[in-house]
């Protein structure tokens, strides 16, 4: 059938089509212009952040790549403190002062997280471990140390007290990460770090940092802490090394379960008391068999975020341990 009537012009079907291709065409322009805005904006953002917010502590080498690290207080033991999956240092900004008044006490950052650079290992508990016990002896913060670990961080804390126990004076968990199933053979292995997951491509274009305040990336932090800490998180950088984080985790889930004993290291297990299952409270429970010398606590009013949510419960878990083993 002739597309245009008797008349000679386009029949009203073939109008709509044409119409539908110029709408389609004009979309697609506009998509592809804001993408490349938010190209160029991305590291202009960047930097104005770098500028706005330093790191508050040092940046020590440790093999090719800086990570930051920052101490304050004085006496000893000296808490070093592993945050959880994606959490950067500036999320313990309530608890670290609190802190300070008691003893030394350290907060870093995973390499590729908040201002440290990324490493090219793959992002196991056992290479945090590493890297952690070469960045506390190149920063000359000497032992011995109250491990504090949250959420994931339990892994590293754990592999760390094993690998390195004459280091290690006690040991707290903060509503760590369940352990693996005994029943799961076989975890998958770590890949190395430094891809590009569609997430980090949309950091590239600004997108993450454009959603980042809507979506509340982080709440109840002091202002300051709270945009230093979003500063970090949107970037591609932070993005990428999140995923890279989860996709590390089966590993070192596995590299944790395998130490089975610390002894009779003193442990304080401290648990969220809102949003528990069973499951998890199991899990919580079950941390308690790796020491001979251990004790459970409950943060009462918080769910699993226990350093941003109940801040003092975890002030008073890592000082309680101070305590016991001067």
């Amino acid at each position: 059938m002739n597309s245009q009537n008797q008349n000679g012009k386009p029949s009203p079907s073939n109008r709509r089509g044409r119409g539908c291709l110029l709408w389609l065409g004009a979309s697609l322009a506009l998509l592809l212009g804001l993408m490349l805005v938010g190209y160029i904006f991305e590291p202009v953002a960047e930097a104005a952040d770098a500028r706005a917010y330093p790191p508050p502590g040092q940046m020590v080498d440790v093999g090719g790549y800086r990570l930051h690290i920052n101490c304050t207080g004085t006496g000893s033991p000296t808490v070093v403190i592993d945050a959880g999956w994606g959490d950067s240092s500036a999320s313990w900004s309530w608890v670290q002062p609190k802190v300070a008044k008691s003893t030394r006490i350290c907060t870093y950052d995973r390499a590729g997280m908040g201002w440290s650079e990324a490493s090219p290992q793959p992002r196991t508990a056992r290479e945090y471990a590493n890297e952690l016990h070469t960045l506390l002896a190149k920063a000359n913060e000497r032992g011995s140390f109250v491990l504090v670990g949250h959420s994931m961080g339990g892994y590293t804390v754990i592999v760390y007290a094993h690998d390195y126990p004459t280091e290690v004076a006690g040991l707290v968990l903060i509503d760590s990460q369940a352990l693996p199933k005994s029943d799961v053979a076989n975890s998958k292995p770590a890949p190395k770090p430094g891809g590009t997951s569609l997430p980090s491509l949309m950091a590239r274009i600004g997108l993450v940092r454009l959603l980042a305040d809507p979506l509340g990336s982080i709440q109840n932090l002091p202002a300051g802490d709270k945009q230093a800490y979003t500063a970090s998180a949107v970037t591609p950088r932070g993005v990428q090394t999140f995923t890279d984080e989860g996709m590390g985790m089966s590993e070192g889930g596995t590299q944790a379960r395998a130490v089975t004993t610390l002894g009779a290291l003193p442990l304080i297990v401290l648990s969220r008391g809102k949003d528990q299952d069973a499951d998890w409270a199991a899990s919580q429970a079950g941390y308690l068999k790796l020491s001979t010398d251990s004790q459970q606590l409950f943060a009462d009013h918080s769910g699993h975020r226990i350093m941003i949510e109940q801040p003092d419960a975890a002030v008073a878990a890592i000082v309680k341990m101070v305590e016991m083993v001067r």
